[in-house]
């Protein structure tokens, strides 16, 4: 597999000598497009450094890391390929955190359409992509509206929209199912199932979750900074 997100021999060590801590050991993995893959681990086991590493946000100290088909961070030649790391993150890495984080003061539809506006595309089709994305996940009659005239699940829908608005990908989904009851947890996953093979767009869903664990094919889990790999349960919750 070339497309998606692979990463192979992914370190990170803080500090140096007898000091030193390696959060991260080798670690590897592999999403193909379309694929929904859950991240599994107890607090202090890596599961924020990875999620770290794999948006940018912070440097791996060893590893190779591809999105797309392309080499993004390899540590034996000049570590990342792009010096615009910002961009990287906004153009090629969605995310999706346990909160929306929209912003207040812009309606529905510009909450979406911002990231292809900063990424250079014109207003037109920005807000363009922005309605098809809020029609896909039911929300389009929201276009208008504010984000504290939506309600919780309305909010969510809307962050999943921002997340694929630049056709990213992959998507890092950051606990985005922790606050809500079972009912609406499946309601989250079947949307991001949905997307992801609609948009083929690799997604990580980094969770403790048990309501939503039994629906994932595969899933990785973390502990002491490394990943071990095991088929889920995949259950059908369409």
């Amino acid at each position: 597999m070339d497309q998606g997100i692979h990463i192979t021999g992914l370190s990170k060590r803080y500090g140096e000598g007898e000091t030193a801590v390696d959060a991260l050991k080798d670690v590897n993995m592999s999403i193909a497009p379309g694929e929904v893959v859950g991240l599994v681990g107890p607090s202090g086991s890596g599961k924020t450094t990875l999620l770290k590493c794999l948006g940018a946000v912070i440097e791996p100290t060893r590893g190779h890391m591809t999105l797309g088909g392309e080499v993004i961070y390899d540590s034996d030649h000049d570590g990342w390929k792009t010096r615009d790391l910002r961009a990287l993150r906004r153009d090629r890495i969605g995310f999706i955190f346990q909160a929306p984080y929209l912003i207040p003061f812009l309606d529905v539809t510009d909450n979406v359409a911002l990231l292809p506006m900063l990424a250079g595309r014109a207003n037109g089709t920005s807000r363009a992509r922005a309605l098809e994305l809020l029609q896909a996940l039911d929300v389009a009659h929201r276009a208008r509206a504010l984000p504290s005239e939506l309600s919780g699940g309305e909010q969510q829908r809307v962050s999943i929209a921002r997340a694929l608005a630049n056709q990213p990908p992959v998507i890092l989904a950051d606990e985005p199912t922790a606050p809500l009851d079972s009912e609406r947890a499946l309601a989250v996953m079947r949307i991001l199932n949905r997307m992801a093979s609609q948009y083929q767009t690799a997604i990580i869903v980094v969770t403790h979750d048990e309501k939503i664990i039994p629906t994932f094919k595969r899933i990785y889990h973390i502990r002491d900074g490394r990943t071990e790999e095991e088929a889920g349960e995949g259950r059908d919750i369409s």
